[in-house]
């Protein structure tokens, strides 16, 4: 991969490539950057808008031939709402002001992926799991809390909120309270926390009862979950080591 765009909302770019290091500038979406290295699961980018470098998470960039760059930057804009809701081939997202798009077009391509203008400014949520999916493919944000940047228990805090549940900020503070469910009697809304190799809580998701969890991993995403922990959907491999489920 050479070139790219961003096809995430907000991506943090960090002087290193590890989420702990300092955030020296964000990608915006639609926008086109040239691969410098790569070190899965990060890659060296430089944005074509400024040249300004840095680390990103791989997963947050698509890949685009020259041709396809070239086409793109020819007919494109800048978002000049403060938030817009975007349908993608990857399901609806939200784009803030500044992004690379077409904005006074119904519909637009970048590459092969189209992308249309959905007429929404609110959204209502009938239960827990429709809130979680609303932030499905929020970018991975170390600190963050947003529909524009979120960590695993940012997620979880701010879905519980709106249901006037108030958890404590980190997951393995989350983990100390709710009480414990059996893997046999889980329901949707429930949290399962996971460990590290140190036996230490470092990941939480929202279950719901068919064997899903949407969690922040690179992005939020919806995977499946077993007594063994989560299942990526994509490879088949147990990314989080499950520790225990809570209720609240």
């Amino acid at each position: 991969m050479n070139q790219g765009y961003c096809s995430v909302s907000i991506s943090p770019v960090r002087a290193e490539n590890r989420d702990q290091s300092e955030i020296v500038t964000q990608l915006l979406f639609g926008e086109v950057v040239t691969v410098q290295e790569i070190a899965t699961p990060w890659a060296k980018i430089s944005s074509m808008a400024d040249g300004y470098e840095g680390w990103i998470d791989i997963k947050h960039i698509k890949k685009l031939s020259d041709k396809e760059v070239r086409r793109w930057m020819e007919g494109l804009d800048y978002s000049t709402d403060r938030e817009r809701l975007l349908q993608t081939p990857w399901g609806k997202q939200w784009i803030c002001q500044g992004s690379f798009v077409q904005a006074d077009a119904t519909s637009f391509n970048i590459g092969n992926d189209n992308f249309e203008w959905l007429e929404e400014s609110t959204v209502s949520f009938d239960d827990m799991w429709s809130c979680a999916e609303s932030y499905l493919n929020t970018p991975y944000l170390w600190g963050g809390k947003s529909p524009f940047g979120i960590d695993c228990s940012g997620f979880t805090q701010a879905v519980y909120r709106f249901f006037d549940i108030n958890l404590p900020r980190d997951a393995s503070q989350q983990v100390l309270d709710g009480a414990e469910v059996d893997f046999e009697d889980i329901e949707t809304g429930d949290l399962a926390f996971f460990h590290n190799n140190k036996g230490k809580i470092t990941h939480v998701g929202i279950l719901d009862d068919q064997g899903h969890i949407l969690h922040a991993s690179g992005h939020v995403r919806r995977d499946l979950f077993t007594k063994d922990g989560i299942v990526h959907n994509e490879h088949g491999d147990i990314t989080h080591k499950l520790s225990i489920i809570k209720r609240w």
